[in-house]
């Protein structure tokens, strides 16, 4: 299956992809966040000088607890930034929303894809935009709270549910990515079962991005390890999204995972 994702082809299955991040919020859990737009462009086009095959782009915190904002605000925060990344890094930007005016704006700007970390539950108006631009549209697993009868189960008809309404707005199959949510709406043990399981998600048909990285459950792992010292945490847990089928893999550190990317896909 064969996606084209603003000026880049995407041929899933062919190899694993990484997606950079670059966070513009003062409060991302990751402790990367940049308001400075001049600060979060470099760090895109340096992602990009380190094999970054897409570049997400974030304006509002999705860690637990965090505080909601404007769409006004997050726009301030994203634009320029877009625009930016847009016209210079030479790869597709994504952006990570779930709110209809953002991504509006944002494929004004440039972007090719939106991330919604709702999979449309919140906002299936996105799933018409990306149909309407012929953008690229990641649906993610989400929910409030962690109570589940069948964890990997629940999580694969929902993401079906996702992907049909993508579908049946217009968005090419091919164009819609699915994410099982690791960290959102799990317990940390449940997000290993859910990296365990993960090849089961194949059964949707669809190319898989998974984002591990630096995220809390690894620090459980690791006594309590601040995300500045998760590195090989993630490492671990990328190597193990793609031995299990992972078509992407969204990351901070793309120098580093470039290589467990290559590692893993030659035992792959």
């Amino acid at each position: 299956m064969r996606a084209i994702l603003g000026n880049r082809e995407f041929e899933w299955g062919s190899r694993v992809f990484l997606m950079g991040i670059v966070n513009t919020t003062p409060d991302s859990f990751s402790g990367d966040g940049l308001l400075d737009p001049k600060e979060a462009i470099e760090r895109g086009l340096r992602l990009t000088r380190e094999g970054a095959d897409l570049l997400d782009v974030g304006g509002e915190s999705t860690r637990p607890g965090h505080q909601p904002i404007a769409a006004a605000q997050e726009l301030r925060r994203v634009l320029p930034v877009i625009e930016a990344l847009a016209a210079r890094a030479g790869v597709p930007v994504s952006i990570d929303t779930s709110k209809l005016e953002v991504a509006q704006a944002a494929a004004d700007a440039g972007a090719r894809v939106i991330n919604d970390v709702w999979g449309l539950r919140q906002e299936p108006r996105l799933a018409e935009l990306a149909a309407e631009r012929e953008l690229g549209l990641v649906v993610m697993h989400n929910q409030a709270g962690t109570h589940y009868n069948d964890l990997v189960g629940e999580v694969i008809e929902s993401l079906a549910e996702s992907v049909a309404l993508a579908t049946r707005a217009g968005v090419a199959q091919e164009r819609v990515i699915v994410d099982p949510g690791i960290g959102f709406g799990k317990t940390w043990e449940q997000n290993l079962v859910l990296l365990r399981r993960l090849g089961e998600l194949q059964r949707l048909g669809q190319p898989i991005l998974v984002g591990t990285s630096r995220k809390s459950f690894i620090g459980k792992l690791l006594d309590g390890a601040p995300p500045a010292d998760r590195l090989e945490g993630t490492a671990a847990t990328v190597a193990a999204a793609v031995l299990r089928g992972a078509d992407v893999v969204r990351v901070h550190d793309v120098k580093e995972m470039l290589s467990v990317v290559r590692v893993a896909m030659a035992l792959r």
